[in-house]
């Protein structure tokens, strides 16, 4: 197994340090609460006891309602419920005549845990019910793993026999959801079509996904005619595959033959892709692959601007992750050694930021980004899985989200660099490149609201290599008020890192209940130094802090 989030020993000589200026008064556009959006393969951990613990936490952190996306919402049970990759409900089945039973407990268990936590579905129709499936047999899967991931793809992948049939099931289903959640929630819900069906997750053809959205689409309106319907949910755009499929899909919508209605086009209220980076192992040093993630999404916002009748709409990247396999741990996928520490969690920051950047480029409306990493019952402490949590306790990438839950209002311009220069990485250099040369990418994303500031500032590099402290000059302008309080959150090897304080331990995998209590409470967001005070002359300030290789740093002003 390859080491820890903090790897080899690089310590440069005459580290300079970087000024970054911050104008709040330079305002770029609003500070949309993207990061506010969750997902995960396996339903069924929803209402699980540390399932619904990661829920309640997600939604306490963020002061706007949490999205949440699940696949195999309508997957017929066959075994156990709950397994890596897997989920069911039996919402769907037939009887000896084939008449339709529906079920809709176990759904409304997912999605009563969302609502009582003021959190909403990003209501996800899939997959195919046993009854309906072309190829029903074999239907369930036990993937684990280090197994060949295709064997993930059996019955539930397949179209419907009977177009007609998946139409009433999906009218039925909304139908149900506003006489349960009354019409106004459910207005505010997003229905989506599948997931990344221009690979083995639809093993029909691309034409049958059409024909299958325009049913859906259909049905979806005529139940509620004011719901949210979008996709496709494709893989991501910078594979030209992927983006042939985005495209036709996009085509279709606008100019082609209903399949359902007869008509011209069909109803899309949002446009849904996927973005992953790729990291990978290099004599024994994690190498995170942050451009192949953003070229994802700079492909994906270029198609969508190219379409003038459709570049309004709001864009939901459905996945937005460093790479493609949340259960797949660490254990058997080595490149994945990442997502215990703070390379996840810078990474996290510096990509986040990014995303804004490209949307303005592109001028496109960006509504969400989905983090695809929730929590696995019942597994090993730090296993390795791309998740927010183990066993209940929070990993140190959920506290970079809890600093953006401190941030709102208006993003503001960040400028600057080491003796006031150009910061090392560019948007443009990163999509060429990546953040692989000798500097490091420190660098910031500032926001202003009616009485706070804040400024969240990283120390990232693709290289898993932990080397000196950076010293960091923040100048901010443009301050209201004479005197602002200072709140510096960190999350870096020893602050907010349940992680470094599991190592501590000597790693156990049965901790006590007073190391547990040790660990949730090293899971948490931190101060690294008390509140502040501090003096603003002509508008202006001055900060000044050392940043630790993988740190994330948050500056809170308030007045």
């Amino acid at each position: 197994m390859v080491g820890t989030a903090y790897g080899q020993d690089v310590t440069p000589d005459n580290q300079e340090s970087v000024h970054i200026k911050i104008d709040f008064s330079n305002e770029i556009g609003a500070m949309q609460p993207a990061w506010a959006w969750w997902g995960y393969d396996e339903p069924n951990y929803t209402y699980m006891k540390d399932g619904k613990k990661l829920l309640s936490e997600i939604a306490d952190l963020s002061p706007v309602p949490v999205y949440v996306r699940a696949h195999s919402l309508l997957v017929t049970d066959e075994g156990p419920r709950a397994a890596l990759k897997w989920g069911s409900t039996n919402a769907y089945t037939e009887d000896s005549d084939g008449n339709p039973i529906y079920d809709w407990t176990v759904i409304d268990q997912i999605f009563d845990t969302y609502i009582e936590r003021g959190m909403k579905p990003m209501a996800q129709i899939g997959f195919m019910p046993k009854a309906l499936s072309t190829q029903p047999e074999p239907y369930r899967h036990y993937w684990k793993p280090g197994a060949d991931y295709n064997d993930i793809y059996t019955g539930w992948s397949y179209p419907p026999k009977d177009y007609d049939k998946w139409a009433e099931l999906v009218f039925q289903w909304v139908t149900h959801s506003v006489e349960r959640y009354g019409q106004e929630e459910v207005e505010s819900w997003y229905w989506e079509l599948w997931n990344e069906p221009n690979i083995g997750y639809w093993r029909g053809t691309t034409e049958e996904y059409i024909k299958l959205y325009d049913y859906t689409a259909d049905a979806v309106k005529r139940a509620l005619p004011t719901a949210k319907i979008g996709g496709p949910e494709t893989t991501g755009p910078g594979w030209d595959k992927a983006a042939e499929f985005l495209t036709t899909f996009l085509d279709h919508v606008t100019s082609g033959k209903n399949y359902a209605t007869g008509k011209t086009g069909s109803p899309l209220d949002f446009i849904t892709f996927h973005a992953k980076g790729s990291p990978k192992l290099i004599e024994g040093v994690v190498q995170m692959g942050i451009s192949s993630q953003l070229n994802d999404i700079d492909s994906g916002f270029e198609i969508v601007a190219s379409y003038p009748n459709l570049k309004h709409l709001p864009i939901i990247i459905g996945e937005s992750d460093p790479e493609g396999c949340a259960a797949c741990s660490e254990e058997d996928y080595p490149h994945y050694a990442y997502r215990n520490g703070t390379m996840y969690s810078s990474y996290t920051a510096a990509s986040f930021a990014r995303k804004y950047e490209l949307a303005d480029r592109h001028g496109v409306n960006f509504l969400g980004a989905v983090t695809w990493g929730f929590e696995f019952e019942d597994q090993k402490w730090f296993a390795g899985f791309r998740d927010m949590a183990t066993n209940g306790v929070d990993k140190p990438v959920l506290n970079v989200f809890r600093m953006f839950g401190l941030m709102g209002g208006q993003r503001v311009s960040v400028s600057g660099g080491k003796n006031h220069g150009t910061l090392a990485y560019g948007l443009d250099s990163i999509l060429k490149s990546s953040v692989r040369g000798e500097a490091q990418d420190i660098n910031a994303f500032a926001s202003i609201d009616k009485n706070t500031a804040a400024a969240m500032v990283w120390n990232y590099h693709d290289d898993d290599k932990e080397i000196a402290m950076a010293p960091v000059t923040i100048s901010f302008e443009s301050i209201p008020g004479d005197k602002v309080l200072m709140h510096h959150y960190r999350v870096d090897k020893n602050h907010s890192n349940s992680y470094q304080a599991w190592k501590d331990m000597g790693s156990p995998q049965n901790p006590t209940q007073k190391q547990i209590a040790e660990l949730e409470e090293a899971g948490q967001l931190q101060l690294i130094t008390s509140p502040k005070w501090i003096k603003v002359e002509d508008g202006k300030a001055q900060v000044e802090f050392e940043l630790p290789s993988q740190g994330v740093s948050l500056v809170r002003l308030s007045w």
